[in-house]
């Protein structure tokens, strides 16, 4: 298979699938709108996974695991939340299988489940019958409590990572004795979130709450983080939500106050999923193929042998491996890639569509030198380093590479955000331009709803601490007290 992408001037959205393809991310399975996540994409996974289960558990989470499997009526105790997944639920009917007469294999019809089962949307609702055992005082409160496990909505329309049929995910549900202290959970959830796109995915994302139409089915309050990718579109990269308590009155999860008196809980609920990959890919990537931020790279630095014969070959692993134990007593995730079935240019080539943020290439006139060559794969750039100072510089060239990509993505992002004062600007941002769109928005759904079928683009946040800012409706020209944030998204 040619490495060659598709450019992303030329089209986007084959440039992405292309990318996830050849960098060995992820493919499509022989199940519709499924995927395989292939060891390099789940190595992404599994550090996105670590820095977040480190960050749950500093703030007094804990895991822990729920079935696959919801009974019917538990999913339809909350009429918002069964409406929200209604349309995208998988159910089990039967639970064998049998041997026709003619050696194909059919449904046993005298295994019909007495109660039909949900495949897993979400978790809400096993985890409130749970809970509704499990809480009786004030003392039991609060639960925090956080699941890694998958989930499946049943998508019409797929893309890896972006959207598929099953996902993974961690699912957050907490359960707290007061309103105020399910609120501070749910924003300290959504400020944590926050904080790791920055920090670890260079991500710049705006932090806002969503509309009324927009929110978690059963939910009261959704606070999400918007990014936005090279083509212009929004991406909801996270929620956390207050769920009041919606679910405690339909699972009858009462408890005993302080005071004596018999209460409702109070819930939140909070999720990222594989989607962050997917966001991650079209974020930073370019023409030549993923570009990662080192923080979240399965390799950071990959060392390329330049030889001739297996005489300079040895020689030059004696350096590599010299490199890599100091290296990895720096804790930098590093490879040596010896293999003797493929040139350096293919490996240069293999590295890059990868995305790994340094390359070290060293060869013969590099072991008389002192020196070896180093690549940024950010910037494209090289250099030629001696060996005694890489130690220095490495860490802070993964640093600087780190921070770079993130200024880079929030300076993207602040050019794209445009403010706009009727329904022709609206347009004629959203056709040539793109991005985020600042509109005054007259608070009601009906006009929500009349904007995305005019133009497609949704409401993707309001944002905390939207200033109060008299103005009219670029739809209705009713008075608007705020500006929200309208896109086309994912």
């Amino acid at each position: 298979m040619s490495k060659k992408l598709t450019k992303r001037s030329e089209d986007y959205s084959k440039w992405y699938n292309e990318l996830v393809v050849k960098a060995d991310l992820a493919e499509n399975s022989g199940v519709r709108g499924m995927m395989v996540i292939k060891p390099y994409g789940y190595a992404i996974w599994e550090k996105v996974q670590a820095e977040l289960d480190r960050k749950f558990k500093e703030t007094g989470h804990e895991n822990a695991y729920f079935p696959l499997l919801i009974p019917k009526s538990y999913f339809t105790k909350e009429a918002n939340h069964v409406k929200g997944f209604a349309k995208e639920c998988a159910v089990v009917t039967h639970y064998r299988l049998k041997t026709a007469d003619d050696g194909s294999i059919i449904v046993d019809e005298k295994a019909k489940l007495e109660e039909e089962l949900i495949i897993r949307p979400t978790s809400e609702t096993i985890i409130w019958d749970s809970y509704r055992k499990w809480i009786q005082s004030y003392r039991d409160l609060p639960i925090k409590i956080n699941q890694w496990a998958n989930v499946m909505r049943w998508e019409m329309r797929t893309r890896l990572f972006l959207r598929t049929a099953e996902f993974l995910w961690q699912e957050g549900h907490t359960a707290h004795a007061t309103k105020n202290e399910a609120i501070e959970e749910a924003q300290l959830m959504h400020g944590i979130y926050a904080d790791f796109l920055k920090d670890f995915m260079a991500i710049p994302v705006i932090k806002g709450e969503k509309t009324e139409n927009e929110r978690f089915g059963g939910a009261l309050n959704t606070y999400t983080i918007e990014a936005l990718m090279q083509d212009g579109k929004a991406l909801q990269a996270g929620t956390s939500h207050f769920l009041g308590q919606n679910f405690a009155k339909a699972f009858d999860v009462k408890f005993t106050t302080n005071e004596g008196k018999q209460d409702y809980v109070w819930a939140t609920s909070w999720g990222v999923t594989t989607r962050l990959i997917g966001a991650l890919v079209m974020t930073h990537s370019d023409d030549q193929g993923l570009v990662l931020p080192p923080n979240l790279a399965p390799i950071q630095v990959v060392i390329v042998p330049i030889y001739r014969n297996d005489e300079q070959l040895d020689a030059i692993s004696e350096v590599a491996n010299k490199l890599m134990t100091q290296f990895k007593d720096k804790g930098i995730s590093v490879k040596f890639d010896n293999r003797t079935t493929h040139k350096p240019g293919f490996k240069f080539a293999e590295y890059e569509l990868k995305g790994v943020p340094l390359r070290i290439a060293i060869g013969p006139r590099d072991l008389e030198n002192g020196t070896v060559e180093l690549a940024r794969r950010d910037t494209l750039t090289k250099e030629f380093v001696k060996q005694e100072d890489l130690l220095t510089k490495i860490p802070v060239l993964l640093a600087t590479i780190q921070d770079e990509l993130y200024q880079k993505a929030l300076n993207y992002r602040n050019e794209h955000i445009t403010e706009v004062n009727s329904m022709d600007e609206f347009k004629n941002v959203l056709e040539n331009k793109g991005g985020f769109i600042s509109a005054h928005w007259d608070g009601t759904v009906k006009t929500e709803k009349e904007i995305k079928k005019i133009t497609k683009a949704t409401i993707r946040c309001i944002p905390l601490g939207a200033e109060n800012e008299e103005g009219k409706c670029i739809l209705t020209g009713n008075k608007s007290k705020f500006r929200v944030l309208f896109a086309k998204a994912y």
